[in-house]
């Protein structure tokens, strides 16, 4: 089937089998390798991107059901070399150490931000950040880059 959407701000047209998923089409079409694929089960969080500004995880839905949509992914954050306040943040407070979950918690912490919706305690900002698995940092790190985020 013919797909048709924006990626990272730029129009796409696309061939695409019906069951292909929206994460390896961003990763091995589009070769946009930010987009990580942890469990490929929606648990773990790292494949996140936003579709239509939410959130979603790209493991789980099929890049034909994106037709039409504006798919923004983590390499969509660096704006002419400068890094978004969240990715400033991360750096900030050393919310990363592998690296493998970052791309997702970014993601998942943007489209919050951009709705207006980021969790207003740090009891609030954990549950929220419950959908991503970070095996490296302990968690603590990341919750203060999004807490400084409400201040």
């Amino acid at each position: 089937m013919v797909l048709n959407c924006c990626v990272n701000g730029q129009a796409v047209w696309s061939d695409v089998e019906p069951r292909l998923l929206l994460s390896d089409f961003l990763r091995h079409t589009l070769r946009l390798t930010g987009t990580h694929v942890g469990c490929e089960m929606g648990a773990c969080g790292a494949c996140t991107v936003i579709v239509d500004g939410d959130a979603v995880r790209s493991c789980l839905i099929f890049a034909a059901q994106v037709d039409g949509a504006d798919i923004r992914t983590v390499e969509s954050l660096d704006s002419n070399g400068s890094m978004s306040l969240v990715q400033e943040l991360f750096h900030r407070h050393h919310a990363l150490q592998c690296g493998y979950c970052t791309s997702g918690f970014l993601m998942t912490i943007t489209a919050a931000l951009e709705r207006g919706a980021l969790p207003q305690s740090d009891e609030a900002t954990r549950e929220f950040l419950s959908g991503n698995i970070c095996r490296c940092t302990g968690y603590q790190s990341i919750v203060d880059a999004v807490l400084e985020l409400i201040r």
